[in-house]
């Protein structure tokens, strides 16, 4: 594999990672509502989901997917629905921040959990990568060396675009210390997250 052929990887993978969608508008409700770092706990979890649905592409795997069909529709509502009560409770969540610091571990734990489910609730993304992937490789002559690289391009690209996004939501909530302005955000941030989990539970 060349460096020109990761580098179109990598390109392609911006344009996709940075449309809006489920992860995206996750991203900014968990910034907006909690800040940068707990954002970036979603985000680890959104490429951890999408790095095991890589490998299951690249290595052949996707009649696991297609046996696990069952399984992943039950992911699929447990995540959107998951997301709706995240939303709702950011949506309730009062101005003070005092009680941010409590319990981390925990937050950490459930926001982690909640980027997995974004992308694990998604099956298809299984065959979009293969689909996606032949268009620069012959997955079927890659090397371990290739792998590695291609799952780091795909993870270095998904995180700077949502991380960019998490970064830009918590710098605009930074701006405001207002009580009702922050209660406005937290609205807003909420109603993102009820939309993220909407949208995975409308995805066909």
């Amino acid at each position: 594999m060349t460096f020109l052929t990761l580098l179109s990887f990598g390109a392609a993978m911006f344009v996709l990672a940075a449309s809006p969608g489920p992860g995206v508008f996750a991203t900014v409700a968990r910034a907006l509502a909690s800040g940068f770092a707990s954002a970036a706990v979603l985000v680890l979890g959104i490429i951890t989901g999408d790095l095991i649905f890589l490998l299951l592409a690249i290595y052949g795997l996707s009649s696991v997917a297609e046996l696990l069909g069952s399984f992943f529709i039950l992911v699929k509502y447990a995540g959107g629905i998951y997301l709706i009560w995240l939303g709702i409770k950011i949506w309730q969540s009062s101005p003070q921040t005092s009680a941010t610091t409590k319990t981390p571990k925990l937050r950490a734990k459930q926001t982690f959990t909640s980027g997995l489910l974004i992308t694990l609730a998604n099956p298809k993304v299984i065959f979009f990568y293969l689909g996606f992937l032949p268009t620069f490789v012959d997955l079927n002559s890659l090397t371990h060396t290739d792998v590695i690289s291609i799952s780091c391009v795909m993870a270095t690209v998904l995180a700077t675009v949502l991380l960019f996004y998490a970064w830009t939501a918590a710098r605009t909530k930074q701006l405001f210390s207002n009580s009702r302005t922050v209660t406005n955000i937290n609205r807003c941030a909420g109603g993102v997250m009820i939309t993220a989990g909407s949208l995975l539970l409308l995805k066909k």
